[in-house]
């Protein structure tokens, strides 16, 4: 016995995988422009299965060139839908009573627009059309071209998708794609995402096309990424690692940590990886944007970090604190102010709670 069967959704995703090992999926593309014009020729001119005999009107059907090439159109390559356009266009002409000198049923462009009644869109939120279509738009940020961009926005708008997730995907691209090259592109993605929050749709169709547009055109870098996913990689490949003792929060090492504030250009040598992993580098900026002026930076703090660096004197006026031990010192206090007030308060609610009454002698 074999089984066939079709379905609009993604068999890898809804059929159970015990059955889809043992199937044979084939994916069924959508069909050219050329492809449903032939199968919209056939239902016109077939006398046997189409509206040319029996099953169409009298006298059979002519489609308008205009129309013809709307049909094929608006189709988005679904030739099922071509054909029930078709089928209630034909209707329309023939109930106005509209026919060619032959005496055809003649559909007409405005025919054909009212019994599509909107474009036949290809969009699945649940399925391939939907991670399709953002694959699309968010590619096209990635690969800078604003206009395909903003077609895709438009597209997924129009099919009815989640505005909140195209939201997410901003903000996501502003991060992954845009970076540190131009960080004012996360602050327009979370701006555009709280705007959609605040006035919802029809208006905020505004904010997320600026936003598209912004993150389309302007530089970018996935350094900050690449970087997080090497560092990952490290983790994965040798555990976490023991922490350096003067980086850590107690024990003997800790005196021997540098304040980097206390150090002219606010900056020290000093290791900060784990002793497996000196020297080791995860983050290098790309040459544009914001990027390239950090390159700069890291430039410079390698040189100076070359050279002995100098404490710096306190400014006038300025007490000699050691910041990190005062703050300890406070959030100490903060406890132990905070242990004897709840002691205090238990004390007070035993006072006042009510007494047992006196046994009966």
């Amino acid at each position: 016995m074999t089984l066939v069967g079709a379905t609009t959704e993604n068999p890898y995703f809804e059929v159970n995988s015990a059955l889809l090992s043992r199937l044979r999926v084939y994916r069924l593309e959508p069909l050219t422009d050329e492809q449903v014009a032939i199968v919209v020729r056939r239902a016109l001119d077939d006398a046997e299965r189409g509206l040319a005999g029996d099953l169409g009107p009298t006298g059979g059907v002519a489609l308008e060139d205009d129309a013809f090439e709307h049909l094929v159109g608006l189709s988005a390559g679904d030739a099922r839908q071509a054909l029930n356009v078709l089928e209630g266009a034909v209707s329309i002409a023939d109930s106005d009573g509209i026919r060619d000198a032959a005496g055809r049923v003649a559909p007409r462009l405005i025919d054909v627009e009212a019994a599509a009644q909107q474009r036949a869109l290809a969009y699945d939120r649940a399925g391939d059309g939907h991670y399709d279509t953002v694959s699309a738009f968010i590619k096209s940020i990635r690969g800078n071209d604003p206009d395909a961009a903003l077609y895709w926005l438009a597209a997924m708008i129009a099919a009815g998708e989640d505005p909140r997730f195209i939201a997410r995907r901003l903000i996501i691209s502003a991060s992954e794609d845009i970076g540190l090259a131009d960080p004012r592109a996360l602050e327009v993605a979370v701006a555009a995402a709280r705007a959609l929050d605040w006035v919802g749709l029809p208006e905020a169709q505004y904010n997320l096309a600026e936003a598209t547009v912004m993150l389309a055109v302007t530089t970018k870098s996935n350094a900050a990424g690449r970087g997080y996913f090497a560092a990952m990689d490290d983790v994965l490949r040798h555990g976490s690692l023991p922490v350096p003792a003067h980086l850590r929060s107690s024990g003997a090492g800790r005196s021997t940590y540098r304040y980097p504030h206390d150090f002219e250009g606010d900056d020290v040598e000093q290791q900060y990886l784990p002793d497996k992993l000196v020297g080791r580098r995860y983050y290098f900026p790309g040459s544009q944007g914001m990027e390239a002026r950090i390159a700069e930076r890291l430039e410079r703090l390698a040189d100076g970090r070359s050279r002995p660096r100098r404490r710096k004197p306190p400014a006038q006026g300025q007490a000699d604190v050691d910041p990190m031990s005062a703050g300890s010192e406070g959030m100490r206090r903060r406890r132990q102010s905070m242990r004897e007030m709840a002691g205090k308060q238990r004390g007070d609610a035993a006072d006042n709670s009510p007494k047992d009454p006196p046994a009966d002698a």
